[in-house]
């Protein structure tokens, strides 16, 4: 977290502004006090600053305005706690954890609990300390969850990393570690997976929180043998049911919404029409491209969408910042404005549309009117994040044949079917015709392939699948090495040939995402670091990713935000068929089965 002295140190100066005797940094005067406390809007409020800390908040702070105090007229606008985001994953943006903030500070958001699993799988222990390290020195505040399902799923695939125990308790030790990432392999937990439960118990005996993940719709035993393992909280429902069941359990219900996942609306039902008490639901976005976060926002985004869904302006801002705070154990840093914690708020003129208009962290003003107001250097990632996609060959169309019982004319498959706007997936069948014994993709019924070719150890490995619900309908191919969350290469087409071009093409930027059609390549995002996140500024990446959104509808595709769909196929931990490099996975059952029924 940004330096600011620990409460207890600066006591006595915060008390002296508090009680006109000593000047304060800032003083904010004229506004309207959302308070997440009482749940009040207490209007012709003053706040004082000192140390980067909220001092005194009350009717008039004249008493704690000297000659250098700087002065800010509110003008009657809203005093909003910073933003939390409760659950993200940075590298999901496409960009470092420097170019993130960057991105999400004129949004509002001032604290982020980030999960870097994702760079854990291709890097491991020393690209987890990279992000880490790196979170520390950025001016709002970037807690990291340490990642402990790597792989995700065992004996399911192959990451290009491993994470234990021992890393586990070790990353504890961290200063700006707050607990253990989502624990994914929900199974290992409720059949007591010594390793999971070791994680666990590693992080409880820290005193810090285990995130959760329980992607099954069953509510019965397994969620409740989930539940008695100890996860604290999860983003995994999509019902109403789901929250409520979470809540009933003494979990904290994650409501997100990201650049493709739409999970508020139904949950937050729970409250608004089930009357469930909103204290324990907290808003996240979990995964946000660049393309949201330059052009839509982060949480304010969320917070918006939350009310539009029916809940009340200050429920929605108590979720993305009060139940936050309470349920890492920062209550008392972040999350109100109320004397002695960290002076991070936003001012905005609308509690229902929310534009943030200025936003203070660390007692700092860090952005107006929608631009930062101070300079944050890039971050400069070693050589050794880099480089890390290993194909082992160069591939040709022929890889991606596949290859049909011998002697049939036929073949019944099993199809990943694409979900818009959700994480899980279908478990579709087809009938597909073959053709010189290979078997056909079928276009007109939105049938095409799928490839996870293995890029961590260059075993030349490819596996074959096939996908509906992209809706492309010309000759291409997009390629990504952004593959949760072993992330390997996922390649997904309606021509062979423009899929080994693709394929290739990221093989030689060293990772991204590319879309060929017809042999020419439409649009690409360079992700150099890990294969993961780009080294570029935030904009730019943002219109590099805007140009890849064009392109896939070019080809046919009217998913919203398609790639994010795209890129979670290979995520075995979520039900309910997806493919690894071990081949096609039914996760309702987690068990490899073959591609023909």
């Amino acid at each position: 977290m940004p330096e600011v002295k620990p409460w207890n140190e600066v006591a006595p100066r915060l008390i002296d502004v508090a009680m006109g005797r000593t000047p304060a940094d800032t003083v904010i005067q004229n506004g309207k006090w959302v308070n997440v406390y009482s749940g009040e809007i207490v209007p012709g409020t003053d706040i004082a600053i000192s140390a980067g800390r909220f001092a005194f908040v009350g009717a008039n702070a004249d008493h704690a305005i000297g000659e250098n105090t700087r002065v800010i007229d509110a003008s009657g606008r809203y005093l909003v706690p910073g933003l939390c985001d409760g659950h993200m994953h940075v590298e999901s943006g496409m960009v470092t954890v420097t170019e993130f903030a960057r991105a999400v500070i004129p949004h509002g958001t001032t604290s982020m609990f980030i999960d870097p699993h994702e760079i854990a799988n291709v890097l491991g222990m020393p690209g987890v300390k990279l992000m880490h390290d790196e979170a520390i020195d950025l001016p709002i505040n970037v807690l990291v969850q340490m990642p402990g399902c790597v792989p995700s799923a065992p004996g399911l695939e192959n990451a290009g990393a491993e994470i234990g125990v021992e890393d586990v308790r070790e990353a504890m030790q961290w200063p700006n570690i707050c607990g253990l990432g989502e624990m994914m392999n929900f199974p290992g937990v409720a059949f007591n997976d010594q390793k999971m439960l070791g994680e666990i118990a590693a992080t409880q005996a820290a005193n810090k929180t285990v995130g959760g993940h329980y992607a099954s719709p069953d509510l019965g035993l397994p969620f409740h043998g989930y539940v008695a393992g100890g996860p604290a909280d999860d983003h995994e429902g999509t019902r109403k049911e789901d929250a409520i069941a979470r809540v009933r359990q003494g979990m904290r219900a994650m409501l997100r919404l990201g650049s493709a996942w739409y999970d508020v609306a139904p949950q937050v039902k729970a409250i608004t029409e089930d009357g469930v008490d909103s204290r324990n639901f907290i808003l996240c976005t979990d995964d946000s491209h660049s393309g949201t976060l330059v052009n839509d926002g982060h949480m304010n985004r969320v917070v918006r969408h939350a009310i539009e869904q029916g809940l009340k302006p200050i429920t929605a801002i108590q979720m993305a910042t009060l139940n936050t705070a309470q349920h890492f154990g920062m209550e008392r840093e972040i999350g109100s404005i109320a004397p002695g914690r960290r002076a991070d708020l936003v001012l905005t003129s609308d509690l229902t549309s929310l534009p943030i208009e200025m936003v203070i962290a660390g007692g700092q003003v860090l952005a107006e009117q929608g631009a930062l107001s101070v300079e944050i250097p890039p971050c400069l990632y070693p050589d050794f994040a880099k480089g890390t996609v290993h194909l082992g060959k160069q591939l040709g169309a022929a890889d991606f044949d596949i290859a049909a019982p011998e002697g049939a004319n036929e073949v019944k498959a099993r199809v990943i079917g694409v979900i818009e706007n959700q994480a899980p997936t279908r478990a579709l069948e087809a009938t597909l015709k073959v053709k010189d014994g290979l078997v056909d993709m079928d276009r007109v019924n939105d049938v095409c392939q799928i490839a996870l070719v293995e890029r961590h150890r260059a075993t030349g490995g490819v596996v074959n699948g096939l996908v509906s619900g992209f809706g492309y309908n010309i000759d291409c191919a997009m390629a990504s090495t952004v593959a949760h969350d072993s992330h390997h290469m996922i390649v997904v087409g309606t021509n062979k040939q423009d899929m080994a071009l693709a394929a290739n093409r990221l093989g030689e930027v060293g990772g991204g995402i590319t879309l060929f059609s017809g042999g020419k390549e439409l649009a690409m995002v360079e992700l150099p670091i890990a294969g993961l996140m780009s080294d570029e500024r935030s904009e730019n990446v943002a219109a590099k990713a805007e140009r890849m959104v064009q392109a896939m509808r070019d080809c046919g595709c009217t998913l919203n935000n398609a790639y994010m769909q795209h890129s979670l196929l290979a995520l075995v931990v979520i039900p309910e068929i997806r493919i690894s490099d071990i081949g096609i996975i039914d996760v309702t059952k987690f068990e490899k089965v073959d591609l023909f029924t």
